[in-house]
Parts: C-alpha cells; sequence; structure tokens
C-alpha cells in the first residue's frame, strides 16, 4: 500500500497537492491528527485491498499534537507500506500575499499576536524536523498551477501510466456536452440512419460500424483526428491535466458518433491509456 504524508507550511500548496492525489487515483483525507495516522492505516490495511493509495495531509493545524508528527509517521513505517513525505514551502513574501489574497487566519495567528510574518516564523521552527524527514520537496514561491502539477507528476505518477481519457459520443440535436474538452463534429460523413435496414440499429452494433468505417472519407477523417490527439495529448499531460474529455458528435447520437467513439477507445487503450467510454444520446429517442 502507498501513503502519502503531505505537510509543510500554510499557504504552500497542501490543498492542491491533495486535490492532484486525489485526481491520479489517491484516497486522500485533510488534516488528521499525527496520532490517528496508525490506526488510520490498520483499517485501510484490513479493507481487503480496496483501498490501495492514501494521501493524507498533517500539519500544523493539529495544535499541540503536531509535536509528535515524528514519530507517528516512523510507527507507519511496514514491509508492506510504501511511505513518502511530501513537504511544501514557499519563501516568507509568498505565504504572506497569499494569506492576504485568501484573507483566510493563520492558525499559528493567535500565538503570533495577529502578526503574519511572526505566525510563519514559528510555523518554520515547528515544521523544520518534517522537513528534514520529507523524501520530496517543492518550493511553490515561483509556480503557477501548471508548474505545479508538473511537479507533483514528476514525483507521483506511475512511471508508465497516462491520462485518464473519457471517449463520449452525442448527438448535436440534444446540445453539446458541456464537460468535452475536444468536440469533433462527424456528421459530414455518410449516415446509416438513412438506410432502412441500419436506421433502428446503434453504432454498438457490428452492421452499423461496419458501414460507417467502409468509406475512404471515414476512415482519413479518423486518422487525421487520431494524429491531432497523438500530437496534443502529450502537452495536456505535460500540463498536468489529470483528465481529458473528447467528444464525437452526429446528428442523433446513434450511428456515426457512436462508431468513432469506438475506434477512438479501442485505439487511444492500445497506446496505454486508461480509457472510458459514454455513449450519451442512446438512450435518447430521436
Amino acid at each position: 500500500m502507498k501513503i502519502v504524508i503531505v505537510t509543510g507550511m500554510s499557504g504552500a500548496g497542501k490543498s492542491s497537492a491533495i486535490n492532484y492525489l486525489e485526481d491520479i487515483g489517491y484516497y486522500c483525507i485533510d488534516n488528521m491528527p499525527p496520532e490517528m495516522l496508525l490506526s488510520f492505516a490498520r483499517f485501510i490495511i484490513g479493507s481487503d485491498k480496496l483501498i490501495t493509495k492514501v494521501a493524507i495531509s498533517v500539519d500544523i493545524r493539529s495544535g499541540e499534537l503536531f509535536s509528535k508528527f515524528e514519530d507517528c509517521v516512523n510507527a507507519l513505517r511496514a514491509p508492506d507500506v510504501e511511505l513518502s513525505v511530501l513537504y511544501l514551502d514557499a519563501d516568507d513574501d509568498t505565504l504572506v500575499k497569499r494569506y492576504k489574497e485568501t484573507r483566510r487566519k493563520h492558525p499559528l495567528d493567535a500565538e503570533a499576536f495577529g502578526n503574519l510574518y511572526k505566525a510563519i516564523s514559528l510555523e518554520r521552527e515547528e515544521t523544520e524536523r518534517a522537513k528534514e524527514m520529507s523524501d520530496f520537496y517543492i518550493d511553490t514561491t515561483d509556480f503557477g498551477m501548471a508548474d505545479f502539477r508538473a511537479e507533483m507528476a514528476e514525483f507521483f505518477t506511475d512511471k508508465g501510466t497516462r491520462m485518464a481519457i473519457s471517449v463520449i459520443s452525442f448527438g448535436f440535436k440534444y446540445g453539446i456536452p458541456k464537460d468535452a474538452d475536444l468536440v469533433f463534429d462527424v456528421r459530414c460523413l455518410p449516415n446509416p440512419y438513412y438506410v432502412p435496414e441500419l436506421k433502428n440499429k446503434t453504432g454498438l452494433d457490428s452492421q452499423v460500424y461496419d458501414y460507417v468505417m467502409c468509406f475512404s472519407e471515414s476512415d482519413e477523417v479518423f486518422r487525421k483526428i487520431y494524429d491531432l490527439l497523438s500530437y496534443m495529448i502529450p502537452m495536456y499531460e505535460k500540463e498536468g491535466k489529470p483528465r481529458l474529455v473528447i467528444a464525437f458528435g452526429c446528428t442523433g447520437g446513434r450511428h456515426r458518433s457512436v462508431s468513432f467513439a469506438r475506434r477512438m477507445s479501442e485505439a487511444l487503450t492500445q497506446d496505454k491509456f486508461s480509457v472510458r467510454m459514454d455513449h450519451r444520446s442512446l438512450e435518447t429517442k430521436s
């Protein structure tokens, strides 16, 4: 089992780190007291492997309990646990700027009598040992979100695992899916709807699929779209995008779009992507 402990300076990006880890399949918990780590890990290990990757944010919000961070984290180390500690940091001026922008109160505000720089200084002292223990360290001072996600991907994305992709089909008569990142219109191709024996079938039927794909125009359109995606997807991955939604649309969303979604899903699966297919208009009556 993989366990990532996310810690570091308040305002350095721990919430963004947890969000990223959740996007790539980690079960995430924010702001857990250190003393609960071991009992929680035992619970997860005993869950029949339903959960195999966990990320837990543990930081100064725990108050005095944070003083037990080192002992509690070390108690997690076991042969069947792949444990790592991620420490997030940023310079003082950047942290102050972020706090002013969000108008949040620092966890050590009371101890610092409202002095934000003093609170940051106190937090640095109290998290110094966690920083020394860390397996991964990220300074987010000059990072935009794309930079941050790229750095997280470098540390935590399994090598050989690629972006999750949803390939969907839909009918333009019902509207373009709002969650689509890329939309391809295949209404330019011959329509099986006008072939009597195919009209009431869908692209899930081999007769319709074979009809749509038998035309040279269909094959050329598919290959051009595939070439475009092969060029663009690595750029999306580089930007740290965890999921891409590719939509194929035809008039009713039952024939051409379904056939193209099927063929593209098969091609991207062969390219080692995690692909999910969804036909949005098949249950809608034309």
